[in-house]
């Protein structure tokens, strides 16, 4: 590929390398729905839901209450926080008497956090 150095930024000085392979990636992007999927990651941007996800990912489920025991809030704050996880289908709820059981909406959303959870000890260790 041909480029040129500024400033340390690659630029390519061709407007497409590979006109195959960029109308092919643009037709797989065709229909996509990335919109939810940035949602998402804006979601899981705060570190307390991470925190929250992340002791989702080590129990089957948590009452709201003893989520707010584990990271340390009240149980208004995590209830709130449970909440914009539920809205985008990261946990999901169950309301049992006056309790409201949280768990991970599905093994996706684990091995996601998990992925992730490694990534980040690669770089940390390595």
């Amino acid at each position: 590929m041909m480029t040129k150095q500024t400033k340390n930024i690659d630029i390519c000085e061709v407007f497409s390398y590979d006109e195959e392979v960029v109308e092919t990636v643009k037709g797989q992007l065709t229909g996509q729905r990335f919109d939810r999927l940035a949602d998402m990651f804006k979601v899981l941007a705060d570190e307390t839901r991470v925190k929250i996800a992340y002791a989702l990912c080590q129990q089957k489920e948590l009452c709201v209450c003893d989520v707010a025991s584990i990271i340390g809030t009240t149980n208004a704050t995590a209830s709130h926080h449970l909440r914009h996880l539920r809205n985008l289908r990261i946990a999901k709820s169950e309301k049992r008497g006056k309790l409201v059981f949280y768990s991970l909406d599905d093994e996706h959303i684990r091995t996601l956090l998990m992925t992730a959870i490694a990534h980040q000890k690669e770089e940390v260790d390595g």
